[in-house]
């Protein structure tokens, strides 16, 4: 039932806030602020200026039932529908994992690389999901080639979206595969991919709003976690140039496995590097040059 007094957003907020907080939410009110300023259409920090101001109720009731969502489990960026990364506004749903800050930083090693630098070189992003990866490299890269490839038509139909949305839709091409193996042998300047890492038996260890809502398909990596990257590697050994790089996003505790799998495989220079957190989060190696 509606408050007979119409309550200025503060107080709704605060509300929202104690709510979210006795259903154990992380971060209740930076939620709260974020559905208030989607509907407002505003930044975050905006929201200030309608503090005082009781909201029409067509949007207090919209800001009620993201909040109910919200309590109910289903992820803040899902019932947002979009979530930024890199300075790209993406649609976010239940066809692909949401973008996390970890991912941002892929990016960024990838643009660090002398491969990026190179002309035109042809990157391939596998497990493309939402396309955030694909289609920020496409965006910060002077030129290149972008493919962005996934194994599920409706992470596929998503990513197109994103990259009609963003302007990037004549740059990135799209397309269905499970891997990496349909290219031209030595024709790949640089493989990149954030795969499906967690072990199978700590996928029902993990919070509710992540196991009951994003794709199984993009989490589960197998016994070990190592499924993905053990079939891959295979493949991109034969498709990266000599010199040309593969950054994987990793677990926890993964980098030694990694490192192993990586060298096995013939790739040099190999390096496993931390996340901001201090935990093993991304491997990256080099086609040995022929």
């Amino acid at each position: 039932m509606p408050d007979p007094t119409p309550l200025p957003l503060r107080e709704l907020l605060t509300r929202g806030d104690a709510f979210l907080r006795r259903k154990g939410i992380p971060d209740a009110r930076v939620v709260c602020e974020l559905l208030a300023a989607r509907l407002f259409q505003c930044g975050r920090m905006e929201l200030y200026r309608y503090a005082d101001t009781p909201p029409a109720e067509r949007l207090v009731e919209a800001l009620r039932r993201g909040i109910k969502r919200v309590a109910d489990g289903e992820p803040v960026q899902y019932v947002l529908g979009q979530w930024a990364f890199r300075g790209l506004t993406l649609k976010v749903d239940r066809r692909a994992l949401i973008p996390r800050p970890e991912t941002e930083q892929l990016v960024e090693r990838v643009l660090r690389s002398p491969q990026a630098k190179q002309e035109k070189p042809l990157v391939v992003d596998v497990g493309t999901g939402t396309g955030c990866i694909i289609l920020s490299l496409a965006k910060e890269m002077a030129d290149g080639f972008f493919v962005g490839l996934d194994i599920s038509p409706e992470a596929l139909a998503l990513a197109r979206e994103n990259a009609e949305a963003t302007g990037l839709a004549e740059k990135v091409h799209f397309a269905e595969s499970d891997g990496c193996g349909e290219f031209d042998p030595a024709s790949v300047d640089i493989l990149v991919s954030n795969p499906p890492y967690i072990p199978s038996g700590e996928i029902e260890t993990l919070d509710p709003w992540i196991r009951n809502h994003e794709p199984l398909g993009a989490l589960d990596g197998g016994a070990d976690g190592l499924a993905f990257y053990r079939s891959f590697l295979m493949d991109a050994i034969m498709v990266l140039k000599p010199g040309g790089c593969v950054f994987f996003e990793i677990g926890d505790g993964q980098g030694p496995a990694l490192r192993e799998l990586m060298e096995s495989c013939g790739l040099r220079d190999i390096r496993i590097e931390k996340d901001f957190a201090g935990h093993d989060r991304y491997a990256m190696g080099i086609q040995d040059e022929i």
